[in-house]
């Protein structure tokens, strides 16, 4: 399964970032084997929409799974739309983050946990 892990750089051992629509990185992991990619969030520096804008995102690259810190109202809602599973709560690196999924850690977001513009700096 294909999973979206929410990153500050672009490998395992990078820092997740906590912050879902304008987090830099979004690194997706095969669960079964580790074997990862790394794209650029394109919706980071967007003015508006980048909760929307990176669900779809993760959508095209064909995550299942999107694991974060915290989801806004409008990334959730794109989320839940698109039937893509989101888990909130997450820290460490994308390999820690990754391994609080497995072992159930994470609590999977049924409405969303921090205000809009919550991830804006």
């Amino acid at each position: 399964m294909k999973i979206a892990i929410t990153s500050r750089g672009e490998d395992l051992e990078a820092e997740m970032d906590q912050r879902f629509g304008r987090c830099q990185y979004f690194v997706i992991v095969d669960s079964e084997t580790l074997e990862f990619q790394a794209h650029d969030n394109k919706a980071a520096m967007e003015r508006g929409g980048a909760g929307p804008q990176a669900a779809k995102a993760v959508l095209d690259l064909g995550a299942e799974v999107l694991i974060t810190g915290n989801l806004g109202p409008n990334a959730f809602m794109a989320l839940h739309a698109s039937g893509i599973k989101g888990y909130i709560g997450a820290s460490g690196t994308v390999k820690e983050a990754l391994e609080q999924y497995k072992k159930g850690e994470l609590k999977q977001a049924e409405e969303p946990n921090v205000d809009s513009h919550a991830g804006m700096s």
